[in-house]
């Protein structure tokens, strides 16, 4: 297949770029390659995937050096135009878009950027898709959908109504966009809700690159609601098994759809939504505890009131994920961490 993969310099878009390429799809990726974190690392990335930071020009596709059937495109979701153009002359036939303005506390100081990114740009998207028909859309929503929600575990065909967070209802937009465009003009879409990735080449705002860091340079870490709290960590590698079938596997329409009763997660449209996580939430602590074991040194701990915006658990209820496409996390927390840990060392060289 041929295959348009948004946010292909970041975390979850780089390891699932590699792993099309690596079963033989055609890949285009795309990233704005901004400065929310470290640009380094984004380049690291791509350099990882064979494409060269002083070859990268915006709006002009870049061969890889490593993949045949791998080209890259430095794009802003927001520039319309240069969508609609790539989107016209590539002929796609799946779009996995996992491009977006992360991270909850960022978008308490910086909400322009979410509106930019994660509303226009998925609006752009979706138009792009109605116009030049693909086979499906996969798209990355967030555990940070369910905000106030303590039924857990989290469930995707209940209501959530209450983010906490503009980054979580830019999300939860994104679901009620791709919703609409599958009704209206039958684009088949799953919206994906990812609960707490990390692994090698994550992301320097995360917990587990935090406390990695400041560990190893003997300063003390910030554990906020005073360590209560916790999360349904899910390694990387589990999180593209998942992406992966889901592209392979377009929505349908829900036979048993009531509109009387309706399942959040389904449709008489062509629209599904699933949790992706490991479905076994750790504390922080003991996933503080693993990380001081993987690298064999104990954290100085700072304890603090929980955060604007944070929730003090995630849980995922992955059950219809694993029934329809036979998806089961494998990797162990501490197994996970380890591999970051060596990943880190290497990186970084420390």
């Amino acid at each position: 297949m041929k295959i348009l993969v948004t946010g292909t310099a970041g975390f979850i878009g780089f390891h699932t770029a590699l792993r099309l390429l690596e079963r033989g799809d055609e890949v285009i990726g795309l990233d704005n390659i901004n400065d929310y974190y470290d640009v380094c690392l984004k380049y690291g990335r791509l350099a990882v995937s064979g494409i060269e930071q002083n070859s990268i020009e915006y709006g002009r596709l870049i061969q890889s050096g490593k993949y045949e059937n791998y080209r890259f495109i430095k794009l802003d979701l927001a520039d319309k135009d240069a969508i609609d153009q790539l989107f016209s002359s590539e002929k796609f036939d799946n779009v996995c878009h996992l491009a977006a303005q992360a991270g909850v506390r960022y978008s308490l100081t910086n909400p322009n950027a979410y509106i930019s990114a994660n509303i226009n740009g998925m609006l752009n998207i979706l138009e792009a898709c109605r116009f030049n028909p693909v086979s499906h859309l996969a798209f990355a929503s967030s555990s940070s959908v369910y905000g106030l929600n303590e039924n857990m575990p989290f469930n995707a065909s209940k209501p959530v109504d209450h983010p906490i967070s503009l980054y979580a209802a830019t999300k939860k937009s994104n679901e009620l966009m791709a919703h609409t465009y599958s009704r209206l003009f039958g684009v088949a879409v799953t919206g994906l809700r990812f609960f707490t990735v990390y692994g090698p080449w994550g992301r320097p705002d995360m917990a587990l690159f935090i406390f990695t860091k400041s560990i190893l340079e003997g300063k003390p870490i910030d554990v906020f609601n005073d360590g209560r709290m916790m999360r349904d960590f899910t390694y990387i590698d589990d999180i593209v098994e998942g992406v992966i079938r889901v592209i392979d596997t377009p929505a349908a329409s829900d036979p048993f759809f009531d509109p009387v009763n309706p399942n959040s997660a389904t449709s008489s449209a062509p629209y599904r939504i699933y949790n992706i996580g490991r479905g076994s939430p750790v504390y922080l602590l003991n996933f503080i505890e693993a990380i001081e074991k993987a690298l064999n040194k104990k954290a100085s701990k700072n304890y603090l009131p929980m955060q604007l915006g944070d929730v003090p658990a995630t849980f995922a209820d992955t059950s219809d994920l694993e029934r329809n496409l036979g998806y089961k996390p494998s990797v162990s927390v501490q197994t996970g961490i380890d591999r970051f840990v060596k990943w880190y060392r290497e990186f970084y060289k420390v």
